[in-house]
């Protein structure tokens, strides 16, 4: 790739939903060398990446030996578990390896100060950067900023992601926002602010991208509930239960709210309030001038997969993809998108 000297040497870090996009992107992708690949379950250890991932095998075999992986000195882990484990993330930062990651990271707000501290701590020691994206939180907040770029008052920013949540079929997933659960419960609305603090890390990213202080960040939710028993296939949702959640998370300046991370997920159609979705991701900025801006995710016209869960799981992945010879770049430390130069897709036009 032109302005790079060579291939970037990448470690994929779980084949899950997102790891397997993210793997199959890094193989494909001409300024990357995937060179290992670590499996989460023991079973996935010593076959061949291709088998895991749905395609041709590649040469490469998964390993659950952490080790070996590091014997290997990538630039960059691609980082995909559902949840981020801070040992294992010191552990890489610190032997000198780059982490581009998906797993609930955007500035390390919702882990508390002290991991912040550790993990800032730990990439500087060894000369590396960490950063955190996904679709949303992640990519969507940095579209709302560049939307806002317009505009000479800013007076709120809203970003909206309206989605049936039943095409992501991960019921540990689901269930950690509140889904199935009893929506009077003052447990379930606990459950659903600590499934969804990530956002909360959004909110931070962009008041700091705007310069501006926040005075607090805080946290509300109503839930839907199912008007029959649903079996989704990978999870049921008892009648009676949450069916649909609608949270938003937001950062005040005084007594305005300027930046609101709203969510509106349903699983499916049976419930009550049955909220009409939007189906993608919205921005709106009262300021001068207004400004509105979606963002629609559609399948290629070649697409050949059953579902949409494909589509997203791309765009989960590929903010963290793109940014990697961005990321092997960067100052040590914990970087964020503010701090990044434009991240395009290169490497993916060449057909």
């Amino acid at each position: 790739m032109r302005g790079q000297q060579r291939a970037l040497r990448v470690v994929q870090w779980t084949t899950g939903n997102v790891g397997r996009r993210a793997l199959r992107a890094v193989l494909r992708n001409p300024g990357l060398e995937l060179v290992g690949c670590f499996a989460w379950s023991a079973e996935k250890a010593g076959r061949d990446i291709g088998e895991l991932v749905g395609i041709d095998p590649v040469g490469v075999a998964a390993t659950d030996d952490v080790e070996a992986l590091l014997a290997l000195t990538p630039d960059c882990v691609s980082y995909n578990p559902l949840w981020p484990d801070v040992d294992e993330m010191c552990r890489l930062l610190e032997a000198g390896i780059n982490v581009c990651s998906t797993a609930g990271f955007i500035t390390g707000r919702a882990l508390g100060t002290d991991v912040v501290a550790r993990l800032d701590a730990a990439a500087r020691a060894g000369s590396v950067s960490l950063f955190g994206t996904g679709i949303n939180p992640g990519f969507a907040n940095l579209f709302a900023l560049v939307s806002a770029g317009i505009c000479d008052r800013v007076d709120r920013i809203t970003v909206l992601e309206s989605a049936d949540a039943s095409g992501y079929a991960s019921a540990d997933t689901q269930r950690s926002v509140g889904f199935a659960h009893d929506p009077a419960a003052p447990a379930t609305a606990a459950m659903t602010e600590a499934g969804s603090a990530v956002f909360g890390d959004a909110v931070a990213l962009m008041g700091d991208a705007l310069g501006v202080e926040l005075d607090e960040i805080a946290f509300e939710v109503e839930y839907a509930r199912a008007t029959r028993t649903m079996d989704l296939g990978f999870m049921e949702i008892p009648e009676g239960t949450v069916a649909g959640v609608s949270a938003c998370w937001f950062g005040t300046v005084g007594e305005r709210r300027l930046i609101e991370c709203r969510v509106q997920w349903k699983m499916g159609e049976h419930m009550e309030p049955n909220w009409k979705l939007r189906h993608g991701y919205f921005v709106e900025v009262d300021g001068e001038p207004r400004v509105r801006s979606q963002l629609q995710v559609l399948p290629p016209r070649d697409w050949s997969e059953p579902d949409f869960m494909g589509l997203g799981m791309i765009m989960t992945a590929m903010p963290a993809v793109n940014a990697i010879p961005a990321v092997c770049a960067a100052p040590p430390g914990i970087v964020t998108h503010r701090d990044l130069p434009l991240v395009t897709a290169a490497g993916f036009a060449n057909g």
